[in-house]
């Protein structure tokens, strides 16, 4: 069985329109919302898991904080430059080339590709994963390069829990 935690980054800030991208910073309420959903995800969640977080800075202090209130180890927590796109092959891509060793992944990234990755691997539609928002999905194999019509188990949104 592989299990995959797919997380949003957290809500980013526009205040500096000349800051580039992948160099965004979360806003106030991307702290806030992160720390409603780890708090609800304890219930669910189980060690070991390998963290995968994008390179860009929303993505990568939200991953940390997760990391943090997960009270997961440095050597479960890898940064992947690869994680920063927006295209679902690619990201596909990367989970799908992940050791067999690890069980459970949770990974760290941007929309499209992010919803568009649960609606493609799991068994629910839906419509945005907003900012924050977690994902669950499990899978009857034993390889990530064959993970393919897995069943959603959990959906975690912040406004769920304001």
């Amino acid at each position: 069985m592989k299990k995959l935690i797919v997380v949003r980054h957290g809500k980013s800030s526009w205040k500096n329109p000349d800051l580039a991208d992948h160099d965004r910073p979360l806003k106030k309420r991307g702290y806030n919302d992160a720390q409603l959903v780890i708090k609800a995800f304890k219930t669910y969640f189980q060690q070991p898991v390998k963290m995968l977080s994008s390179s860009a800075k929303r993505a990568l202090t939200t991953a940390e904080m997760f990391k943090e209130g997960l009270e997961v180890s440095d050597d479960y927590f890898e940064v992947n430059a690869d994680l920063y796109t927006f295209d679902v092959s690619e990201l596909l891509e990367v989970i799908k080339s992940q050791s067999d060793e690890d069980d459970k992944l949770m990974v760290f990234g941007h929309n499209p590709a992010m919803t568009q990755l649960v609606n493609f691997l799991g068994d629910e539609n839906i419509d945005n994963l907003p900012t924050t928002g977690l994902v669950v999905i499990d899978f009857e194999v034993d390889h990530w390069k064959n993970i393919n019509n897995g069943k959603t188990l959990v959906t975690l949104f912040p406004k769920m829990f304001k």
